[in-house]
């Protein structure tokens, strides 16, 4: 048994205030990528280690463009951690999912624009899978966890992660609506994708706080409705982690940890070493 955290969560900087996290730690860490968001925090519940970062940084201070996916993503790989949790706020493309509920999507739509989204480049070639960019087992596993809680919950639905930081306009909700989106949000990609190549598990907890700004008899979304929602959830999202805990150990049964097993395209020997070394948490096993 190593003392690795089981799991991480990716979310807002309140979440980790457990009452019965034990043995608090703040981690400094420096990534070949730059430096990650926020210090990681590490602490255990249930006995089990998870740790905990800030995707916007202490205070809110980054918009979804200036987050350091890659260096967030590294340092957690750096640490052992094999599953990550992303607990966000998304708008309802859909009439049925209502504000203050819950979504575990299952697909994704990348509607991004500009931001790093690989760890491969600079002279190494890698092509991962994403058919199916959740991971299965975990999303089960946090499915059970969020109905353990007295949440609204649906247990599918795909998520469009658009640039941000502004809000729609009602054309684009409208079109998102037309394409069969479910939610919609700032932050999902490229950190899914990112987490697939780091061969981590990863499923998105996704509190609706809003319905975007299609619904013709609901006010359009604001700052001031996400907060509220959030602040809400605070304390069901703490049940749900709790109650994931709880049911977690080290054992993946999932393909997650083995999605670079056939990916990496450039032959070894015309990989730089520079490349070799900087990656190497990644890809030390297979180069």
């Amino acid at each position: 048994m190593t003392d690795n955290p089981i799991l991480a969560i990716i979310g807002g900087s309140g979440l980790y205030r457990f009452p019965s996290l034990e043995k608090i730690q703040s981690l400094e860490i420096e990534t070949p990528l730059g430096r990650p968001s926020s210090p990681i925090i590490t602490g255990y519940l249930e006995g089990k280690k998870i740790a905990f970062l800030a995707r916007h940084g202490i205070g809110h201070v980054y918009t979804p463009s200036e987050v350091n996916y890659r260096a967030n993503i590294f340092a957690l790989k750096s640490l052992g951690v094999p599953r990550i949790v992303s607990i966000s706020a998304c708008g309802s493309l859909r009439e049925d999912f209502k504000p203050g509920e819950i979504v575990i999507p299952d697909q994704i739509v990348d509607f991004t624009r500009g931001r790093e989204k690989t760890f491969f480049n600079g002279g190494i070639v890698a092509h991962i899978g994403a058919a199916d960019p959740f991971c299965k087992e975990l999303s089960t596993r946090v499915i059970e966890a969020v109905a353990s809680t007295n949440a609204i919950l649906h247990r599918s639905g795909t998520y469009i992660t658009i640039e941000g930081p502004r809000f729609s306009t009602k054309a684009e909700s409208n079109l998102y609506r037309e394409w069969g989106m479910s939610i919609i949000g700032m932050t999902a990609c490229p950190e899914v994708f990112l987490a697939r190549e780091a061969e981590i598990c990863y499923t998105t907890m996704a509190h609706v706080t809003d319905y975007d700004v299609w619904h013709t008899s609901e006010k359009p979304v604001t700052v001031e409705m996400v907060i509220e929602i959030l602040n809400k959830n605070t304390e069901l999202a703490q049940e749900a982690v709790l109650a994931l805990v709880r049911n977690l150990d080290e054992i993946r049964i999932c393909e997650c940890a083995h999605n670079l097993k056939d990916a990496i395209m450039t032959q070894h020997e015309k990989i730089p070493p520079e490349i070799k070394s900087k990656l190497h948490p990644i890809i030390g096993k297979y180069i």
